[in-house]
């Protein structure tokens, strides 16, 4: 039986620092997630039960007649912690289902919840009267809290057994599968020792029974220490990234023992050495190993610095393949993206020069788990990358590979630029080209046809004065003559989109008062002819790098189509001011606006939505605002889905 007392300490002290190394990691991991939250607390009661055991246990073996006081406050914690363990189990496999998103329905995950916890509820008589016993039994306290616990309890474990034979069947990968058929294995365990146990403990047969109990707890300890095999393995439960916060929860609990061990030897020694003798001389023992474990963390950590480097190296293979793209913006979505997963952390966020917005937000928001990391491409600042890890810290580990990524991002972001640089070049030069071959048939039909039009014009008109052409006959002649000059005019306008801007007196500018007078004074009968007012407001003469005849091609093109988006008795508004060192020249109208499927394509040549049009009115505006080194902006509605405003700014002239 001695040998089942030794036993019995050994395994009640594994099932003490187990679950109270769990609870220390939880602590430091910090976490905001229910499981941690439910797997803290069904630690905690472990540690109750396995802790109270063990002190029962040892003041046993120390005393003669253990104090009543200890042993009453050693009896209470432990059917306190036992008392809470079935309803923590299953509560903890709920929540664990609801990680895996295998319960996704908050109505069954309550119910669940609640059935879990209804037991202790219902059966809490039980738990007062065996706090309430005279001779405790801490070989079999479930006998004491009564039998209806004892079904709980086995009911308990049975539901774990279900729900780990789900999670085995829904695992990812090989890893998970082969973890959750361990722990099936290591619950059914405890399912059938516990049922035994409790259907022999009235036998008369000790040595049985405590060979059982122990049995019982071997089964119940042995899923932490697997559960640390995997968070060291394969980051199960996304903890492994927290290395260094295993290592030293791990080496603080070897100096706890090794202390443990000083002070047991030195009473051991006693007879022979004073034990302030003996303590001293164990403690200064570990220095003739310090060579030895200097050389194994000089290798630990060269091999956690090189797979860290190749880790990096990997996760700049797709980002690069990314920036081959030419897109900034879908290289940042996804290096954020990409970098929170291989590294799992909580979030991650690259911030570009230019982007202080994003960057204020994120320091006025960060906490202890944060870290921000600057980006620099030799002496210059390209920005930085802002991290949230799951837990209390980022892992050295995760530190060191950030700084690596750190190093190597610089020049993806500058690949990306380089590239999408050339892609735009690419596509200006193809757009030219395109309205090159377009001007010149433009200017060739235009030529080919404005004479012979200009000809039939004249001679409709000449036909029109004289007195011998029937009555009958003038009507349809006005008619051909009008549709000669319509398509005259459209004419002229692809003459004067094919042709470029007339740069001779660009270089002088041009007052825009003066061109934006002239040109509504032009087009104010037409406003008055459709009933629509026409109103120009301008707070200071502002000249312009643009030829007169440029601006007057923008001004009287975005013009013209205010007045015919405007509905009848609407209005039209034109303003001058000045903005940024440059005129900003607003055109605005209360018509119906411009669609949204329609706002990337109405800048494009011959799109056009009027039957009547030729769809080069805001094409020429575009051409002519580049040609000037301005920019146009359109805004489509203003108010309550009405009206479209377009912006053009054009640079100052230099004196």
């Amino acid at each position: 039986m001695r040998w089942l007392v030794y036993l019995r300490l050994v395994v009640l002290t594994a099932g003490t620092l187990l679950p109270f190394f769990w609870i220390v990691v939880i602590l430091g991991h910090r976490r905001q997630r229910n499981f941690e939250r439910i797997f803290f607390f069904l630690c905690l009661a472990l540690t109750c039960f396995f802790g109270c055991s063990l002190l029962a246990l040892n003041a046993a073996l120390f005393y003669d007649a253990p104090p009543r006081r200890l042993m009453r406050f050693a009896w209470g914690v432990l059917c306190i912690g036992l008392w809470c363990i079935p309803a923590l189990v299953v509560h903890l496999h709920v929540e664990y289902a609801a990680v895996r998103k295998l319960l996704t329905r908050t109505s069954i995950r309550r119910a669940l919840v609640l059935a879990a916890w209804a037991p202790a509820v219902i059966l809490l008589p039980s738990l007062l009267r065996a706090l309430r016993a005279d001779q405790p039994s801490f070989t079999l306290p479930s006998q004491s809290l009564g039998v209806s616990f004892q079904v709980w309890l086995l009911i308990a474990v049975l539901a774990a057994v279900l729900w780990q034979a789900q999670f085995r069947k829904a695992s990812a990968d090989v890893q998970q599968a082969a973890f959750h058929r361990n722990l099936l294995s290591s619950l059914a365990g405890l399912f059938g020792f516990l049922f035994l146990l409790i259907l022999w403990e009235r036998s008369s047969n000790a040595e049985a029974i405590e060979s059982f109990s122990i049995f019982v707890m071997i089964c119940a300890i042995e899923p932490l220490g697997a559960l640390a095999r995997n968070v060291q393995r394969f980051n199960f439960l996304q903890i492994g990234r927290q290395r260094n916060l295993i290592y030293a929860v791990s080496l603080v609990f070897i100096a706890l023992l090794y202390l443990s061990l000083v002070r047991r030897v030195s009473l051991l020694l006693e007879p022979y050495l004073p034990p302030e003798a003996s303590a001293a001389l164990l403690l200064f023992l570990p220095i003739l190993f310090f060579e030895p474990l200097q050389r194994f963390m000089r290798k630990l950590l060269q091999r956690t610095a090189q797979s860290e480097f190749e880790r990096v190296q990997r996760m700049m293979g797709p980002i690069n393949e990314v920036a081959r793209l030419g897109n900034l913006n879908r290289l940042l979505a996804f290096a954020q993206k990409w970098i929170a997963e291989e590294l799992q952390l909580a979030d991650a966020r690259l911030v570009l020069c230019g982007g202080s917005d994003g960057a204020q937000h994120w320091n006025q928001s960060r906490s202890a788990n944060e870290e921000s990391f600057e980006l620099r491409s030799a002496n210059r600042r390209v920005g930085h990358l802002a991290v949230r890890s799951h837990g209390a810290m980022i892992s050295g580990e995760t530190f060191a590979a950030i700084e690596f990524l750190c190093e190597q991002l610089p020049a993806a972001f500058d690949f990306c630029a380089l590239i999408e640089e050339k892609l735009q070049l690419e596509r200006e030069l193809a757009e030219r080209e395109r309205l090159a071959a377009l001007g010149q048939m433009a200017a060739s039909i235009s030529h080919n046809l404005k004479n012979p039009l200009g000809s039939i014009k004249t001679i409709l008109q000449v036909q029109l004065e004289s007195a011998e052409m029937p009555p009958s006959l003038k009507s349809e002649t006005q008619m051909v003559l009008a549709e000669v000059s319509r398509l005259s005019n459209k004419l002229a306008q692809l003459l004067q989109f094919s042709r470029p801007a007339v740069l001779g007196d660009a270089g002088l500018g041009c007052d825009t008062a003066d061109v934006v007078r002239e040109v509504t004074e032009v087009l104010r009968h037409e406003a008055e002819r459709k009933k629509i007012q026409l109103q120009v407001s301008s707070n200071a003469d502002l000249p312009v790098a643009a030829g007169r005849e440029a601006l007057s091609d923008i001004l009287s093109n975005l013009i013209v189509n205010a007045l015919e988006a405007a509905p009848p008795n609407g209005k039209v508004e034109v303003a001058v001011m000045q903005e940024k060192e440059g005129a900003l020249i607003q055109i605005e109208d209360d018509g119906n606006g411009i669609p949204p499927e329609l706002r990337e394509k109405v800048l494009q040549p011959f799109f056009t939505t009027k039957t009547q049009g030729t769809g080069l009115g805001l094409a020429i505006v575009a051409k002519r605002v580049a040609e000037a080194n301005g920019t146009l902006q359109s805004e489509s509605p203003i108010v309550d889905g009405q009206g479209t405003r377009f912006s053009v700014w054009l640079p100052l002239r230099e004196d």
